[in-house]
Formats: C-alpha cells, structure tokens, sequence
C-alpha cells in the first residue's frame, strides 16, 4: 500500500527577477514499511521535498496523497495535527530545547495534543532508543550521539507512521553515525516507514531503495 503518492508536484520561488523551480513535476511513490532515501546535491530540491512530504509547506501545484488522504489543500491546523499524529521528524541540528531534561523534550509532542501519559510514554521511547539511564539530563550534558537518541526518541513518541529524517548523521562522528543508522534500521523493521533525505552516499546505502532528485526532478527511483 502506497503510504506516501505525488503526482506532478510542482514548487517555484522567486529570487530577484528569477524563478527557481524547486519542484518540476515529481511523480513518487512510497510504500509502507519502506526505508528510503532521498539523494541529491545541495539546491536539487531534495529539501523542499521533504518538507512538503513532512506538511511542512505546500506545492503550488500537483497533488499529494498521505495514507489515502489529500493534504495538498488541508487547512494550516490539519497540516499541523497531521505533522503531530503521523510523521516524526529528526534534525541534523537535534533541535532540542537546551533547558528542559531529556524526558521533557521528548514530552513535548504528547503535551502539545493534550495526552495525560506523556511522562509514561516520553520514558517508554528514551529506553527505545537505550537512553533510559540518561532521561534527567539536559542536552549540553549528553554527547552528540545521546542528543541524536533524545530526538529520535522525540520523533517516536507519538507513534508515527512516518520517520522523517534530515541529515540525521551529519553531525556525528562515522562510529556514532553507525549506530543512529541502526537505530533507523531497527526502527524499520518495527514497521515504521523511514525516509531519509541525505547527500551521503553511504548513509544512502543502508537504505532499501534510493530516489536521486536533481534540478526538481526525480532522477531515478
């Protein structure tokens, strides 16, 4: 079943006097439980992209189908419910917020749609990902890679269907990176979809397929 369906998706911005064309026709399909990676050099629109599959911003034209539903057109709120229940996202950067512990920042998603057990749950997803002796600490007492956990561990609390990870090894070292790729790995074979967009070949190749964007258009895949 085809949880993810573009068609003809289409996405421009202006600079200056000149129309960029971020998107120019991506057709794609992805299918549940796939882990997938979306290549391509920096100003490809590998980004926009993802951020269009995240509901992050919409196409100018096309269509967009998630899990059978049409969320090119949905209404800011619904994108952001969307965002919340279905999709999990992981930064390069982490995004943690630097004065909450561990346990709070995974917290943050269940707070924001009213769930009573989000202390249960943010605890349940830190030993997911081995970070159950670490949940009290703030980011600048955890490593890179134990920051990297907590965002993952933030990124599965809600349960999501989707995994959504930008350059979710960029700022490791290649050991650590490793091990955040296994982490993606074991996640998939739990039965979450994982799409991760990368310019890094080898992060691309523990991936089960790949999709090459170049100049807005997909390349192959």
């Amino acid at each position: 079943m085809s949880i993810i369906q573009t068609n003809d998706l289409r996405k421009t911005y202006q600079l200056g006097e000149t129309t960029v064309h971020a998107l120019d026709g991506v057709d794609l399909s992805l299918e549940e439980g796939e882990m997938v990676a979306i290549t391509g050099p920096s100003g490809s629109g590998k980004s926009t992209l993802m951020h269009i599959i995240g509901c992050l911003d919409s196409p100018d034209g096309g269509s967009y189908w998630l899990a059978g539903e049409d969320v090119a057109g949905l209404t800011k709120d619904r994108l952001a419910r969307i965002r919340n229940q279905r999709i999990g996202f992981v930064f390069q950067s982490f995004n943690l917020l630097p004065r909450l512990s561990a346990l709070e920042n995974v917290e943050l998603p269940l707070l924001y749609s009213g769930n009573s057990d989000a202390k249960d749950r943010a605890a349940q997803a830190l030993n997911t990902v081995g970070l159950g002796n670490r949940m009290g600490h703030e980011p600048n007492q955890l490593s890179g890679g134990q920051r990297q956990r907590v965002a993952v561990a933030r990124a599965i609390v809600t349960d999501p269907a989707i995994i959504l990870a930008d350059e979710p090894t960029g700022n490791l070292d290649s050991k650590t990176g490793d091990e955040i790729l296994k982490l993606f790995q074991d996640l998939n074979s739990s039965g979450r979809t994982v799409i991760m967009v990368t310019h890094d070949e080898y992060v691309a190749k523990h991936c089960s397929r790949q999709i090459h964007i170049l100049d807005g258009k997909v390349q192959k895949g």
